[in-house]
Protein backbone atom coordinates (compact mmCIF):
# COMPACT_ATOMS: atom_id res chain seq x y z
CA UNK A 1 0.00 0.00 0.00
CA UNK A 2 1.56 3.28 -1.15
CA UNK A 3 1.06 6.20 1.24
CA UNK A 4 2.32 9.74 1.64
CA UNK A 5 4.54 10.56 4.62
CA UNK A 6 1.75 12.49 6.33
CA UNK A 7 -0.56 9.49 5.92
CA UNK A 8 2.10 7.14 7.29
CA UNK A 9 2.52 9.33 10.36
CA UNK A 10 -1.21 9.41 11.06
CA UNK A 11 -1.57 5.67 10.40
CA UNK A 12 1.21 5.00 12.92
CA UNK A 13 -0.53 7.18 15.50
CA UNK A 14 -3.74 5.19 15.00
CA UNK A 15 -1.89 1.88 15.30
CA UNK A 16 -0.23 3.06 18.50
CA UNK A 17 -3.62 3.79 20.04
CA UNK A 18 -3.48 7.59 19.97
CA UNK A 19 -7.00 8.92 20.50
CA UNK A 20 -6.39 12.65 20.60
CA UNK A 21 -3.90 15.20 19.29
CA UNK A 22 -3.58 18.80 20.46
CA UNK A 23 -2.33 21.16 17.80
CA UNK A 24 -2.34 24.20 15.57
CA UNK A 25 -1.93 23.85 11.80
CA UNK A 26 0.31 25.78 9.42
CA UNK A 27 1.87 25.51 6.00
CA UNK A 28 4.73 23.09 6.62
CA UNK A 29 2.61 20.55 8.48
CA UNK A 30 -0.40 20.66 6.14
CA UNK A 31 0.31 17.20 4.64
CA UNK A 32 -0.14 15.75 8.14
CA UNK A 33 -3.29 17.75 8.79
CA UNK A 34 -4.72 16.66 5.46
CA UNK A 35 -4.24 13.03 6.52
CA UNK A 36 -5.82 13.80 9.92
CA UNK A 37 -8.99 14.94 8.12
CA UNK A 38 -10.04 11.33 7.48
CA UNK A 39 -8.42 9.76 10.55
CA UNK A 40 -10.08 8.19 13.55
CA UNK A 41 -8.20 10.58 15.84
CA UNK A 42 -9.73 13.50 17.69
CA UNK A 43 -7.95 16.78 17.11
CA UNK A 44 -8.21 19.61 19.64
CA UNK A 45 -7.43 22.99 18.07
CA UNK A 46 -5.87 25.07 20.82
CA UNK A 47 -5.52 28.82 20.48
CA UNK A 48 -1.72 28.83 20.87
CA UNK A 49 0.92 26.18 20.30
CA UNK A 50 2.12 26.50 23.89
CA UNK A 51 -1.42 25.60 24.92
CA UNK A 52 -1.18 22.48 22.76
CA UNK A 53 2.04 21.35 24.45
CA UNK A 54 0.66 21.95 27.96
CA UNK A 55 -2.61 20.21 27.06
CA UNK A 56 -0.69 17.16 25.85
CA UNK A 57 1.29 17.30 29.09
CA UNK A 58 -1.86 17.50 31.24
CA UNK A 59 -3.41 14.63 29.28
CA UNK A 60 -0.32 12.50 29.89
CA UNK A 61 -0.15 13.28 33.61
CA UNK A 62 -3.85 12.56 34.13
CA UNK A 63 -4.07 9.36 32.08
CA UNK A 64 -0.58 7.87 32.18
CA UNK A 65 -0.65 7.66 28.38
CA UNK A 66 1.63 9.73 26.14
CA UNK A 67 0.25 13.08 25.03
CA UNK A 68 0.67 14.22 21.42
CA UNK A 69 0.93 17.79 20.18
CA UNK A 70 1.54 19.24 16.70
CA UNK A 71 2.67 22.54 15.26
CA UNK A 72 4.02 23.90 12.03
CA UNK A 73 7.59 25.02 11.35
CA UNK A 74 9.34 28.15 12.60
CA UNK A 75 7.26 30.09 15.13
CA UNK A 76 4.80 27.22 15.49
CA UNK A 77 7.59 24.89 16.53
CA UNK A 78 9.34 27.40 18.79
CA UNK A 79 6.03 28.13 20.54
CA UNK A 80 6.12 24.50 21.71
CA UNK A 81 9.50 24.93 23.38
CA UNK A 82 8.29 26.02 26.84
CA UNK A 83 5.82 23.14 26.97
CA UNK A 84 8.48 20.64 25.90
CA UNK A 85 10.92 21.97 28.51
CA UNK A 86 8.20 21.73 31.15
CA UNK A 87 7.54 18.08 30.28
CA UNK A 88 11.26 17.34 30.26
CA UNK A 89 11.83 18.77 33.74
CA UNK A 90 8.93 16.76 35.18
CA UNK A 91 9.57 13.52 33.22
CA UNK A 92 6.28 13.56 31.30
CA UNK A 93 5.90 11.47 28.11
CA UNK A 94 4.78 13.71 25.26
CA UNK A 95 5.37 13.41 21.51
CA UNK A 96 5.83 16.76 19.78
CA UNK A 97 5.43 16.63 15.99
CA UNK A 98 6.60 19.67 14.05
CA UNK A 99 6.47 20.56 10.40
CA UNK A 100 9.69 21.68 8.77
CA UNK A 101 10.60 23.39 5.52
CA UNK A 102 11.58 21.14 2.62
CA UNK A 103 14.95 19.42 2.90
CA UNK A 104 16.44 21.51 0.11
CA UNK A 105 15.54 24.68 2.02
CA UNK A 106 16.95 23.68 5.41
CA UNK A 107 19.84 25.90 6.48
CA UNK A 108 18.99 28.69 4.03
CA UNK A 109 17.04 30.94 6.42
CA UNK A 110 13.89 29.98 4.57
CA UNK A 111 10.48 31.38 5.42
CA UNK A 112 9.32 29.99 8.76
CA UNK A 113 12.45 27.91 9.24
CA UNK A 114 13.86 27.15 12.68
CA UNK A 115 16.35 24.48 13.73
CA UNK A 116 13.90 22.96 16.17
CA UNK A 117 15.91 19.76 16.68
CA UNK A 118 18.92 21.87 17.66
CA UNK A 119 16.82 24.16 19.84
CA UNK A 120 15.19 21.27 21.71
CA UNK A 121 18.23 19.02 22.02
CA UNK A 122 18.77 19.92 25.72
CA UNK A 123 15.06 19.61 26.62
CA UNK A 124 14.03 16.37 24.94
CA UNK A 125 14.80 12.80 25.84
CA UNK A 126 15.47 12.32 22.12
CA UNK A 127 14.54 14.03 18.87
CA UNK A 128 14.46 13.24 15.17
CA UNK A 129 14.78 15.15 11.90
CA UNK A 130 13.20 12.81 9.35
CA UNK A 131 15.29 12.70 6.17
CA UNK A 132 13.69 9.74 4.39
CA UNK A 133 10.00 8.84 4.22
CA UNK A 134 10.99 5.17 4.42
CA UNK A 135 12.29 5.75 7.96
CA UNK A 136 9.14 7.47 9.20
CA UNK A 137 7.14 4.50 10.49
CA UNK A 138 10.15 3.21 12.42
CA UNK A 139 10.88 6.65 13.87
CA UNK A 140 7.32 7.15 15.12
CA UNK A 141 7.37 3.83 16.95
CA UNK A 142 10.80 4.53 18.37
CA UNK A 143 9.64 7.95 19.57
CA UNK A 144 6.75 6.46 21.55
CA UNK A 145 8.98 3.72 22.96
CA UNK A 146 11.63 6.17 24.13
CA UNK A 147 9.09 8.62 25.58
CA UNK A 148 7.26 6.02 27.66
CA UNK A 149 9.99 3.64 28.87
CA UNK A 150 12.63 4.13 31.51
CA UNK A 151 12.45 7.65 32.87
CA UNK A 152 9.65 9.15 30.75
CA UNK A 153 10.15 12.34 28.80
CA UNK A 154 9.32 14.31 25.65
CA UNK A 155 10.43 13.22 22.19
CA UNK A 156 10.24 15.49 19.13
CA UNK A 157 9.76 14.45 15.50
CA UNK A 158 10.60 17.17 12.95
CA UNK A 159 9.08 16.34 9.57
CA UNK A 160 10.13 18.29 6.45
CA UNK A 161 7.25 19.16 4.18
CA UNK A 162 8.64 17.31 1.16
CA UNK A 163 9.12 14.14 3.22
CA UNK A 164 5.54 14.45 4.48
CA UNK A 165 4.35 14.74 0.85
CA UNK A 166 6.55 11.91 -0.52
CA UNK A 167 5.04 8.52 -1.28
CA UNK A 168 6.37 5.11 -0.41
CA UNK A 169 5.14 1.58 0.08
CA UNK A 170 3.99 1.32 3.69
CA UNK A 171 5.31 -1.66 5.61
CA UNK A 172 4.72 -2.02 9.32
CA UNK A 173 8.10 -2.09 11.02
CA UNK A 174 9.03 -4.83 13.43
CA UNK A 175 9.62 -4.50 17.18
CA UNK A 176 11.59 -1.46 18.33
CA UNK A 177 15.27 -2.25 18.79
CA UNK A 178 17.56 0.52 19.98
CA UNK A 179 21.19 -0.40 20.49
CA UNK A 180 22.39 0.66 23.94
CA UNK A 181 18.94 1.68 25.19
CA UNK A 182 18.01 -0.75 27.94
CA UNK A 183 16.11 0.95 30.75
CA UNK A 184 16.58 -0.88 34.06
CA UNK A 185 13.68 -2.84 35.52
CA UNK A 186 14.38 -4.70 38.75
CA UNK A 187 17.00 -3.53 41.22
CA UNK A 188 20.18 -5.41 42.05
CA UNK A 189 19.16 -8.03 44.66
CA UNK A 190 22.27 -7.35 46.77
CA UNK A 191 21.47 -3.63 46.89
CA UNK A 192 17.86 -4.39 47.84
CA UNK A 193 19.06 -6.67 50.64
CA UNK A 194 21.41 -3.96 51.94
CA UNK A 195 18.52 -1.51 51.94
CA UNK A 196 16.35 -3.94 53.90
CA UNK A 197 19.07 -4.29 56.54
CA UNK A 198 19.35 -0.52 56.93
CA UNK A 199 15.58 -0.27 57.32
CA UNK A 200 15.57 -3.00 59.96
CA UNK A 201 18.23 -1.13 61.93
CA UNK A 202 16.63 2.33 61.71
CA UNK A 203 14.88 3.97 64.63
CA UNK A 204 13.82 7.21 62.91
CA UNK A 205 13.05 6.35 59.26
CA UNK A 206 11.38 8.77 56.84
CA UNK A 207 10.23 7.97 53.31
CA UNK A 208 10.83 10.82 50.86
CA UNK A 209 8.70 10.15 47.76
CA UNK A 210 8.69 11.93 44.42
CA UNK A 211 7.27 11.89 40.92
CA UNK A 212 8.87 8.54 40.14
CA UNK A 213 6.27 6.90 42.39
CA UNK A 214 3.45 8.37 40.30
CA UNK A 215 5.14 7.65 36.96
CA UNK A 216 5.78 4.04 37.93
CA UNK A 217 2.29 3.45 39.34
CA UNK A 218 3.90 2.44 42.62
CA UNK A 219 1.44 4.10 45.01
CA UNK A 220 0.15 0.82 46.45
CA UNK A 221 3.66 -0.52 47.02
CA UNK A 222 4.70 2.77 48.66
CA UNK A 223 1.75 2.63 51.03
CA UNK A 224 2.51 -1.00 51.86
CA UNK A 225 6.13 -0.13 52.64
CA UNK A 226 5.18 2.81 54.85
CA UNK A 227 2.66 0.75 56.81
CA UNK A 228 5.00 -2.23 57.09
CA UNK A 229 7.84 -0.22 58.65
CA UNK A 230 5.60 2.51 60.14
CA UNK A 231 7.63 5.24 58.47
CA UNK A 232 6.13 8.69 57.87
CA UNK A 233 6.01 9.79 54.22
CA UNK A 234 6.96 13.25 52.94
CA UNK A 235 6.39 13.98 49.27
CA UNK A 236 7.82 16.40 46.77
CA UNK A 237 5.50 18.60 44.71
CA UNK A 238 5.60 16.00 41.92
CA UNK A 239 5.05 13.18 44.39
CA UNK A 240 1.74 14.57 45.64
CA UNK A 241 -0.94 11.92 45.21
CA UNK A 242 1.59 9.11 45.28
CA UNK A 243 0.75 8.66 48.97
CA UNK A 244 -2.68 9.55 50.40
CA UNK A 245 -2.56 13.04 51.88
CA UNK A 246 -5.12 12.07 54.55
CA UNK A 247 -3.19 8.98 55.72
CA UNK A 248 -1.98 9.07 59.37
CA UNK A 249 1.59 8.52 58.15
CA UNK A 250 1.45 11.40 55.68
CA UNK A 251 3.69 14.39 56.35
CA UNK A 252 2.52 16.21 53.25
CA UNK A 253 5.00 18.18 51.19
CA UNK A 254 8.52 18.92 52.42
CA UNK A 255 10.98 21.60 51.43
CA UNK A 256 10.77 25.35 50.89
CA UNK A 257 7.02 25.56 51.53
CA UNK A 258 6.60 22.21 53.23
CA UNK A 259 4.95 21.67 56.59
CA UNK A 260 7.21 22.29 59.58
CA UNK A 261 6.68 18.77 60.87
CA UNK A 262 7.71 17.31 57.51
CA UNK A 263 10.95 19.27 57.46
CA UNK A 264 11.71 18.55 61.13
CA UNK A 265 11.14 14.83 60.56
CA UNK A 266 13.52 14.72 57.60
CA UNK A 267 16.20 16.70 59.42
CA UNK A 268 16.09 14.44 62.50
CA UNK A 269 15.72 11.12 60.69
CA UNK A 270 18.39 8.45 60.92
CA UNK A 271 17.35 6.86 57.62
CA UNK A 272 15.97 8.60 54.55
CA UNK A 273 14.35 6.29 52.00
CA UNK A 274 14.31 8.40 48.82
CA UNK A 275 11.94 6.93 46.24
CA UNK A 276 11.75 8.35 42.71
CA UNK A 277 13.22 11.73 43.61
CA UNK A 278 16.08 13.93 42.46
CA UNK A 279 16.98 15.92 45.61
CA UNK A 280 16.23 19.25 43.96
CA UNK A 281 17.10 22.52 45.67
CA UNK A 282 13.49 23.35 46.64
CA UNK A 283 13.50 20.20 48.77
CA UNK A 284 16.99 20.14 50.24
CA UNK A 285 17.63 23.80 51.03
CA UNK A 286 21.25 24.15 52.14
CA UNK A 287 22.70 20.93 50.78
CA UNK A 288 25.47 20.35 53.31
CA UNK A 289 22.96 20.67 56.16
CA UNK A 290 20.28 18.39 54.68
CA UNK A 291 19.30 15.38 56.83
CA UNK A 292 22.67 15.44 58.61
CA UNK A 293 22.15 12.29 60.73
CA UNK A 294 20.49 10.15 58.08
CA UNK A 295 21.81 7.30 56.08
CA UNK A 296 20.28 7.46 52.59
CA UNK A 297 18.70 4.80 50.40
CA UNK A 298 18.01 6.17 46.92
CA UNK A 299 15.73 4.29 44.51
CA UNK A 300 15.45 5.71 41.00
CA UNK A 301 15.20 4.52 37.42
CA UNK A 302 17.72 7.11 36.22
CA UNK A 303 21.28 6.32 37.39
CA UNK A 304 22.30 9.90 36.58
CA UNK A 305 20.19 11.16 39.49
CA UNK A 306 21.83 8.97 42.11
CA UNK A 307 24.62 10.78 43.92
CA UNK A 308 24.12 13.90 41.79
CA UNK A 309 23.23 16.16 44.72
CA UNK A 310 23.39 14.02 47.87
CA UNK A 311 25.74 11.18 48.81
CA UNK A 312 23.88 7.92 49.32
CA UNK A 313 24.61 4.78 51.32
CA UNK A 314 22.61 2.39 49.17
CA UNK A 315 21.76 3.09 45.53
CA UNK A 316 19.14 0.99 43.77
CA UNK A 317 18.69 1.63 40.06
CA UNK A 318 15.41 0.30 38.72
CA UNK A 319 11.73 0.83 38.17
CA UNK A 320 10.26 2.11 41.45
CA UNK A 321 7.27 -0.24 41.44
CA UNK A 322 9.43 -3.31 40.83
CA UNK A 323 12.09 -2.28 43.33
CA UNK A 324 9.53 -1.63 46.08
CA UNK A 325 8.01 -5.05 45.37
CA UNK A 326 11.45 -6.60 45.80
CA UNK A 327 12.09 -4.60 48.96
CA UNK A 328 8.78 -5.58 50.56
CA UNK A 329 9.54 -9.25 49.93
CA UNK A 330 13.04 -8.88 51.31
CA UNK A 331 11.78 -7.16 54.46
CA UNK A 332 9.77 -10.28 55.30
CA UNK A 333 13.06 -11.78 56.49
CA UNK A 334 13.45 -9.08 59.15
CA UNK A 335 11.53 -8.21 62.28
CA UNK A 336 11.10 -4.48 61.82
CA UNK A 337 10.34 -2.72 65.08
CA UNK A 338 9.64 0.95 64.47
CA UNK A 339 10.64 3.27 67.29
CA UNK A 340 7.52 4.32 69.21
CA UNK A 341 9.35 7.39 70.51
CA UNK A 342 9.78 8.50 66.87
CA UNK A 343 6.06 8.13 66.17
CA UNK A 344 5.24 10.09 69.32
CA UNK A 345 7.65 12.87 68.41
CA UNK A 346 6.13 13.29 64.95
CA UNK A 347 2.63 13.31 66.42
CA UNK A 348 3.75 16.07 68.80
CA UNK A 349 5.21 18.11 65.93
CA UNK A 350 1.94 17.78 64.02
CA UNK A 351 0.03 19.17 67.01
CA UNK A 352 2.51 21.96 67.72
CA UNK A 353 3.12 23.11 64.14
CA UNK A 354 -0.04 22.61 62.07
CA UNK A 355 -0.53 24.36 58.76
CA UNK A 356 -2.55 27.42 59.63
CA UNK A 357 -3.34 30.98 58.61
CA UNK A 358 -4.81 34.06 60.23
CA UNK A 359 -8.49 34.81 59.73
CA UNK A 360 -8.99 38.57 59.78
CA UNK A 361 -12.17 39.18 57.85
CA UNK A 362 -10.52 39.20 54.43
CA UNK A 363 -11.14 36.43 51.91
CA UNK A 364 -8.16 34.14 52.31
CA UNK A 365 -7.00 31.94 49.43
CA UNK A 366 -6.32 29.08 51.85
CA UNK A 367 -10.02 29.09 52.78
CA UNK A 368 -10.95 28.85 49.10
CA UNK A 369 -8.65 25.83 48.62
CA UNK A 370 -10.09 24.16 51.72
CA UNK A 371 -13.63 24.61 50.43
CA UNK A 372 -12.69 23.25 46.99
CA UNK A 373 -11.28 20.21 48.79
CA UNK A 374 -14.37 19.81 50.98
CA UNK A 375 -16.67 19.79 47.97
CA UNK A 376 -14.55 17.49 45.78
CA UNK A 377 -12.87 15.01 48.12
CA UNK A 378 -15.60 12.39 47.69
CA UNK A 379 -15.86 12.56 43.90
CA UNK A 380 -13.34 11.77 41.14
CA UNK A 381 -11.48 15.05 40.65
CA UNK A 382 -8.32 16.24 38.93
CA UNK A 383 -6.80 19.51 40.06
CA UNK A 384 -4.42 21.40 37.78
CA UNK A 385 -2.55 24.47 38.98
CA UNK A 386 -0.50 27.23 37.54
CA UNK A 387 2.66 28.36 39.33
CA UNK A 388 2.92 30.69 42.30
CA UNK A 389 1.35 31.15 45.70
CA UNK A 390 -1.90 29.42 44.74
CA UNK A 391 0.13 26.35 43.71
CA UNK A 392 1.76 26.10 47.11
CA UNK A 393 -1.52 26.66 48.97
CA UNK A 394 -3.08 23.89 46.89
CA UNK A 395 -0.19 21.57 47.79
CA UNK A 396 -0.62 22.46 51.47
CA UNK A 397 -4.40 22.52 51.94
CA UNK A 398 -5.79 20.05 49.40
CA UNK A 399 -5.21 16.47 50.56
CA UNK A 400 -4.79 14.42 47.39
CA UNK A 401 -5.63 10.77 47.99
CA UNK A 402 -4.86 9.20 44.63
CA UNK A 403 -2.12 9.41 42.00
CA UNK A 404 -2.43 11.56 38.88
CA UNK A 405 -5.04 13.76 40.57
CA UNK A 406 -2.61 16.68 41.06
CA UNK A 407 -1.32 18.19 37.82
CA UNK A 408 1.23 20.95 38.23
CA UNK A 409 4.45 22.33 36.81
CA UNK A 410 7.32 21.44 39.11
CA UNK A 411 10.85 21.71 37.82
CA UNK A 412 10.35 24.50 35.29
CA UNK A 413 7.74 26.41 37.26
CA UNK A 414 5.77 27.45 34.19
CA UNK A 415 3.16 30.17 34.57
CA UNK A 416 0.36 29.60 32.05
CA UNK A 417 0.49 25.82 32.47
CA UNK A 418 -2.68 25.30 34.49
CA UNK A 419 -5.60 26.03 32.15
CA UNK A 420 -4.34 24.16 29.07
CA UNK A 421 -3.17 21.28 31.28
CA UNK A 422 -6.65 21.14 32.80
CA UNK A 423 -8.10 20.99 29.29
CA UNK A 424 -5.82 18.05 28.47
CA UNK A 425 -6.83 16.33 31.71
CA UNK A 426 -10.53 16.89 30.95
CA UNK A 427 -10.10 15.40 27.46
CA UNK A 428 -8.37 12.38 28.98
CA UNK A 429 -10.83 12.03 31.88
CA UNK A 430 -14.17 13.18 30.44
CA UNK A 431 -16.27 11.76 33.29
CA UNK A 432 -14.33 13.49 36.08
CA UNK A 433 -14.47 16.97 37.54
CA UNK A 434 -11.42 18.99 36.52
CA UNK A 435 -10.54 22.13 38.46
CA UNK A 436 -7.88 24.62 37.37
CA UNK A 437 -6.54 26.72 40.25
CA UNK A 438 -4.65 29.78 39.07
CA UNK A 439 -3.45 33.23 39.97
CA UNK A 440 -4.38 36.48 38.30
CA UNK A 441 -0.87 36.63 36.81
CA UNK A 442 -0.61 33.03 35.59
CA UNK A 443 -4.10 32.81 34.09
CA UNK A 444 -3.44 35.63 31.66
CA UNK A 445 -0.50 33.84 30.07
CA UNK A 446 -2.75 31.32 28.34
CA UNK A 447 -6.27 32.55 29.04
CA UNK A 448 -7.08 32.26 25.34
CA UNK A 449 -7.44 28.51 25.94
CA UNK A 450 -10.75 29.24 27.66
CA UNK A 451 -12.04 29.51 24.11
CA UNK A 452 -10.78 25.95 23.47
CA UNK A 453 -12.69 24.67 26.49
CA UNK A 454 -15.86 26.41 25.30
CA UNK A 455 -15.52 25.27 21.69
CA UNK A 456 -15.09 21.61 22.65
CA UNK A 457 -17.62 21.72 25.51
CA UNK A 458 -15.01 20.80 28.11
CA UNK A 459 -16.52 21.74 31.49
CA UNK A 460 -13.28 22.83 33.17
CA UNK A 461 -13.75 24.93 36.32
CA UNK A 462 -11.24 27.76 36.73
CA UNK A 463 -10.64 29.27 40.18
CA UNK A 464 -8.54 32.45 40.09
CA UNK A 465 -6.88 33.64 43.30
CA UNK A 466 -6.95 37.33 42.38
CA UNK A 467 -4.76 39.40 44.70
CA UNK A 468 -3.72 42.08 42.22
CA UNK A 469 -0.06 41.03 42.33
CA UNK A 470 2.40 38.56 40.92
CA UNK A 471 1.95 37.07 44.36
CA UNK A 472 5.00 34.89 44.91
CA UNK A 473 7.37 37.48 43.47
CA UNK A 474 5.73 40.13 45.67
CA UNK A 475 6.20 37.86 48.69
CA UNK A 476 9.94 37.66 48.01
CA UNK A 477 10.05 41.43 47.57
CA UNK A 478 8.33 41.87 50.92
CA UNK A 479 10.57 39.46 52.81
CA UNK A 480 13.94 40.01 51.15
CA UNK A 481 13.77 43.35 49.27
CA UNK A 482 12.31 45.72 51.90
CA UNK A 483 8.82 45.75 50.34
CA UNK A 484 10.14 47.36 47.15
CA UNK A 485 7.33 46.10 44.92
CA UNK A 486 9.09 46.63 41.61
CA UNK A 487 6.64 45.94 38.76
CA UNK A 488 4.67 43.18 40.46
CA UNK A 489 1.35 45.00 40.94
CA UNK A 490 -1.20 44.03 38.29
CA UNK A 491 -3.93 45.98 36.54
CA UNK A 492 -6.32 43.19 35.60
CA UNK A 493 -9.24 42.92 33.21
CA UNK A 494 -12.72 42.11 34.46
CA UNK A 495 -12.31 38.32 34.53
CA UNK A 496 -16.05 37.71 34.70
CA UNK A 497 -16.72 39.72 31.55
CA UNK A 498 -13.74 38.09 29.87
CA UNK A 499 -15.08 34.62 30.67
CA UNK A 500 -18.48 35.59 29.31
CA UNK A 501 -16.89 37.01 26.16
CA UNK A 502 -15.33 33.59 25.52
CA UNK A 503 -18.71 31.93 26.08
CA UNK A 504 -18.01 30.55 29.56
CA UNK A 505 -19.83 31.31 32.80
CA UNK A 506 -18.22 33.95 35.00
CA UNK A 507 -18.66 34.43 38.77
CA UNK A 508 -17.05 36.78 41.26
CA UNK A 509 -16.53 36.13 44.97
CA UNK A 510 -15.35 38.77 47.45
CA UNK A 511 -16.43 37.33 50.84
CA UNK A 512 -15.85 33.96 52.49
CA UNK A 513 -19.58 33.37 52.92
CA UNK A 514 -19.93 33.43 49.12
CA UNK A 515 -17.26 30.78 48.46
CA UNK A 516 -19.27 27.60 49.03
CA UNK A 517 -22.37 28.66 47.03
CA UNK A 518 -20.23 29.83 44.10
CA UNK A 519 -18.33 26.54 43.99
CA UNK A 520 -21.53 24.54 44.26
CA UNK A 521 -22.97 26.48 41.32
CA UNK A 522 -19.81 25.99 39.27
CA UNK A 523 -19.55 22.27 39.98
CA UNK A 524 -23.20 21.74 39.01
CA UNK A 525 -22.71 23.41 35.65
CA UNK A 526 -22.08 21.42 32.49
CA UNK A 527 -20.17 24.37 30.99
CA UNK A 528 -16.71 25.87 31.59
CA UNK A 529 -16.93 28.21 34.59
CA UNK A 530 -14.44 30.84 35.76
CA UNK A 531 -14.64 32.12 39.34
CA UNK A 532 -12.78 35.31 40.20
CA UNK A 533 -11.93 35.03 43.92
CA UNK A 534 -10.84 38.51 45.06
CA UNK A 535 -8.54 37.51 47.92
CA UNK A 536 -6.32 39.26 50.48
CA UNK A 537 -3.69 41.21 48.58
CA UNK A 538 -0.63 40.56 50.73
CA UNK A 539 -1.18 37.08 52.08
CA UNK A 540 2.03 35.02 52.23
CA UNK A 541 2.71 31.32 51.74
CA UNK A 542 4.08 30.05 55.03
CA UNK A 543 6.10 28.22 56.23
CA UNK A 544 8.95 29.33 54.01
CA UNK A 545 12.61 28.36 54.02
CA UNK A 546 14.70 31.42 53.09
CA UNK A 547 17.15 30.85 50.23
CA UNK A 548 20.42 29.27 51.34
CA UNK A 549 19.07 28.08 54.71
CA UNK A 550 18.56 24.52 56.00
CA UNK A 551 14.98 23.32 55.70
CA UNK A 552 14.40 23.39 59.47
CA UNK A 553 15.04 27.16 59.57
CA UNK A 554 11.60 28.33 58.45
CA UNK A 555 9.77 31.62 58.49
CA UNK A 556 6.20 31.56 59.78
Amino acid sequence: MELKGGEILVKCLEELGVEVVFGYPGGAILPVYDALYDADIRHILTRHEQGAAHAADGYARATGRPGVCMATSGPGATNLVTGIANAYMDSVPIIAITGQVARTMIGRDSFQEADITGITLPITKHNYLVQDVNDLARIVREAFHVATTGRPGPVLIDLPRDVAASKTEYREPGPVKLRGYRPPAEGNPEDVARAARLIAEAQRPVIYAGGGVVNSGAHEELRALAEKIMAPVATTLMGIGGFPGDHPLSLGMLGMHGAKYANYAVMESDLLIAVGVRFDDRVTGKLDAFAPEARVIHIDIDPAEIGKNVRVNVAIVGDVKRVLTQLLKCLDEYLVRPGTAWQEKIATWKKEYPLTYRRDGQLKPQAVIQEIYRQTKDRPTRVATDVGQHQMWTAQYYFFSRPRSFISSGGLGTMGFGLPAAIGAQVGCPDELVVSISGDGSIQMNIQELCTAVNYELPVKVAIMNNGFLGMVRQWQELFYNRRYAYTELINPDFVKLAEAYGAEGLRVTREVEVAPALEQAFRSSRPVLIDFVVAREENVLPMVPPGEPIDKMLG
